[in-house]
């Protein structure tokens, strides 16, 4: 496989900082995202970072109106029609999305991110292995649990690649220990319908003692609902991301671990990538298409130091 790993490709990309000499004045470049939720503030950010270092570019992070692909599909041709340049996206359903992303895509420069379409005609992925992700999840899992327990599992849309490829990866690791993932919950992205779920496992549950928030809003709906039913600490539980809430649970002790994504960084080298490739600089583009932002484990152990850095990355492009 020739996909990058953006841990060694940082400094190539921030040749970029270059291009702001060589850009057309007025070059606009979206982010769009899958639905309105706290986890996407972190890619404002790194987008804010990145225009203070490419000031001749427009770039923003756009919210469909709804979380489902035809907002997302009638956003794209929006931006198209308002003279976005390049554009970069989370797919919330790839399958049903390959003619409009492909529609786009013979217009400008298409790039995705968090949830890949690789049946379209996009340029490249820039984000998370969501399948090694998934395997990280696992790992924790089996190792939290020795003697095993059987998991229920939570996320927003079954359907999208990002949450199958999650979901594949936790089974893959788990494959041969004593923990079982029963079953996995979708919501839509409703965060009313992401805390029922879980109130309703618990309800009608009582074999389940372990579960798994594959989104960023599902692992505080989890801690909502335990911390309701007086079962935080019983219900051994890994998350994603780093909602606060989650990071919180995390050095509390109420979770084991969350598996961490960096939605800054697809948000900063994101804008870098498709303004280098505006430019003229097509080297950064592997041959498979894959430029992959590695995924960390938080726990009890580095919750903090973790935190702080968030923190100075937040800071650093707010003061810029």
């Amino acid at each position: 496989m020739n996909r990058i790993v953006m841990a060694a490709v940082t400094a190539s990309l921030a040749m970029g900082t270059g291009l702001a000499a060589q850009a057309e004045e007025g070059h606009k470049l979206s982010f769009v995202v899958n639905a309105a939720s706290d986890f996407w503030k972190l890619a404002e950010a790194g987008i804010k970072k990145a225009n203070a270092e490419l000031p001749d570019y427009d770039m923003e992070l756009r919210y469909p109106a709804q979380g489902t692909a035809a907002a997302q599909n009638a956003l794209m041709d929006d931006l198209v029609a308002a003279g976005t340049d390049a554009l970069m996206i989370s797919s919330v359903d790839p399958k049903t999305s390959t003619d409009a992303f492909n529609r786009i895509a013979a217009q400008i420069p298409l790039f995705t991110t968090d949830s890949d379409a690789p049946q379209s005609n996009r340029i490249a992925y820039l984000g998370s292995s969501n399948t090694e992700a998934g395997e990280q999840a696992g790992k924790e899992m089996v190792q939290a649990l020795p003697d095993g327990g059987k998991c229920m599992g939570f996320v927003g849309y079954l359907g999208a690649d990002n949450a199958r490829e999650r979901i594949e990866g936790f089974r893959k690791a788990v494959e041969g220990s004593k923990v079982e993932l029963v079953d996995v919950r979708g919501d839509d992205v409703d965060f009313a319908r992401a805390r029922s779920n879980v109130d309703d496992v618990l309800a009608a549950n009582p074999e389940i003692t372990c579960m798994v928030g594959f989104y960023s809003y599902n692992s505080p709906k989890i801690y909502e609902a335990l911390q309701a039913a007086g079962k935080l600490g019983s219900i051994t539980v890994v998350g994603f991301d780093e909602d606060p809430v989650t990071l919180g649970a995390v050095k509390e002790g109420s979770f084991v671990s969350t598996v961490v994504q960096q939605p800054f960084e697809w948000g900063y080298q994101g804008m870098k990538l498709m303004a280098a490739y505006l430019g003229g600089d097509k080297s950064q583009i592997p041959a498979d298409g894959l430029i992959i932002i590695p995924t960390k484990v938080v726990n009890q152990a580095n919750v903090d130091e973790f935190q702080a850095d968030l923190k100075a990355k937040i800071d650093s492009a707010s003061a810029g």
